[in-house]
């Protein structure tokens, strides 16, 4: 089983301060030790998980990494995120963070920056390569960045953060929501 899976799960049980590497080890059938020839702490191993999700989203396997054009880039990262925040458990990590960076300081800066920062930064970079390409008109991409991840998942998000979805979307409700989404951030930011 994938250690990062094992991981989450006891992070979701235990909360973030109380899981040790101990637990997780025993979780994944194997020994500290090995856990630890992978992972030099329990922070690395929560990076790992954050980035791995955020890989799905923005990562190299996408329409964004491979720089298509803005209608299927952005039409895809939309859906991905839709998935993610639909699916709940992203949710409750943020939610650990929340409750948890008191005790952890270092967990949000981890959480942020391998996760939504990442994604927020690679949304940038491909806004910056389509306005430089000519597809887009971003003057300020990183602000036209935030426009567009707040367009799609802000609403939904928020009531997930507070534990009661909105309503469980269908996969055609999702794919009306971002693309209206995409052809409102177009209408606005395309040549």
């Amino acid at each position: 089983m994938e250690l990062a899976a094992v991981a989450e799960r006891v992070f979701l049980k235990h909360g973030f301060s109380d899981a040790t590497m101990q637990m997780i080890a025993s979780e994944a059938g194997g020994s500290k030790e090995t856990l630890y020839r992978h992972f030099a702490s329990k922070e690395a191993l929560f990076a790992e998980l954050i980035s791995a999700r955020a890989a799905t989203i923005a990562g190299p396997q996408t329409a964004l990494a491979r720089d298509e054009a803005p209608e299927k880039a952005l039409l895809e990262l939309g859906m991905n995120l839709m998935h993610l925040v639909m699916k709940g458990d992203s949710s409750s990590l943020f939610n650990i963070v929340v409750v948890e960076a008191h005790r952890a300081p270092d967990l949000a800066n981890i959480f942020y920056n391998q996760g939504p920062g990442a994604t927020l930064k690679r949304l940038t970079e491909y806004l910056r390569s389509a306005t430089r390409r000519g597809e887009l008109a971003c003057a300020n991409p990183q602000q036209a960045a935030k426009l567009f991840l707040g367009a799609v998942i802000s609403h939904y998000h928020l009531h997930c953060l507070m534990g009661k979805p909105s309503k469980k979307l269908t996969e055609v409700d999702m794919r009306k929501h971002v693309k209206a989404a995409v052809e409102m951030f177009l209408s606005h930011f395309a040549t």
